[in-house]
């Protein structure tokens, strides 16, 4: 726990068995209460070296896409009791040693939802991003801030942490099953006006993390762009999108509100 606040760390996965065991053994275990890991029908062992290593394991009896494994993911965690919610990938892609300050930045009520970005530390190519994905990545986030009114580094980062109000706020079972939820989900969390934070994370990409390949990239990317117009569509009140349709909290910038949620939570 951090300031009375119970962590839940939750973990998607996907044929993980070579990978797992390094990003479990980086989990800070002094703050963190659970570690919850879906397994979304892979084919090798990530089960079994799960309940080996004592995870809670929760395991898909077939693919349910990426976006369908978070769902399950933050369903679990909710019903666990968590009070913050941090998503991070087995594949050993980001380090879990950065859960801490995350969790604390939430814990603390700076922010509603932090963002482990590769782009603010100017180490993305350094750790071996594709210089393709890189581009791509700065092209796409810099088109998405320009429609959705914000100054996010990176959009598609895979290493996120979220309190449970955000979590209870949001509609995620509108979202796609697939790599768009992300997207999806971010743009929920700008519409409903929950304040994001990011910091920098450092990325390792080698032969056994996770990625998808260019064609998948490309129709990610398009998704991504349909989900920001549909949100300035909406802002603008010409269009009626499924995903955005949730009435957005009072804004967790105000005070009388902050006050009303410590005393429902006490």
């Amino acid at each position: 726990m951090i300031n009375n606040k119970k962590i839940a760390v939750v973990l998607p996965a996907y044929n993980a068995e070579l990978t797992l065991e390094r990003t479990v053994k980086e989990i800070p275990r002094d703050i963190v209460d659970e570690v919850i890991l879906v397994d979304d029908a892979s084919s090798d062992k990530t089960v079994a070296l799960a309940r080996n290593l004592e995870l809670k394991t929760i395991q898909h009896s077939k693919n349910r896409g990426y976006g369908g494994n978070q769902k399950t993911c933050y369903e679990a965690a909710l019903k666990s009791g968590a009070d913050i919610v941090v998503m991070v990938h087995p594949d050993y892609q980001y380090t879990p040693k950065l859960i801490t300050p995350m969790a604390s930045m939430i814990a603390f009520e700076v922010y509603d939802c932090i963002l482990g970005s590769r782009i603010l530390g100017g180490t993305a190519l350094s750790g071996g991003m594709p210089v393709y994905k890189y581009i791509f990545n700065r092209l796409l986030s810099a088109v998405q801030n320009l429609l959705l009114g914000q100054k996010i580094s990176e959009y598609h980062t895979g290493y996120r942490a979220f309190s449970r109000k955000l979590l209870e706020s949001l509609p995620l079972e509108n979202n796609s099953d697939d790599f768009v939820f992300d997207s999806q989900m971010l743009v929920q969390i700008i519409f409903g006006k929950f304040r994001i934070g990011e910091i920098s994370c450092p990325t390792k990409y080698f032969a056994e993390a996770s990625s998808i390949n260019f064609l998948r990239s490309v129709k990610y990317g398009l998704g991504c762009l349909i989900c920001a117009l549909q949100f300035r569509l909406k802002k603008l009140g010409f269009a009626h999108t499924k995903f955005l349709d949730f009435s957005p909290p009072v804004t967790l910038n105000n005070k009388d509100f902050q006050g009303k949620i410590k005393s429902h939570s006490n």
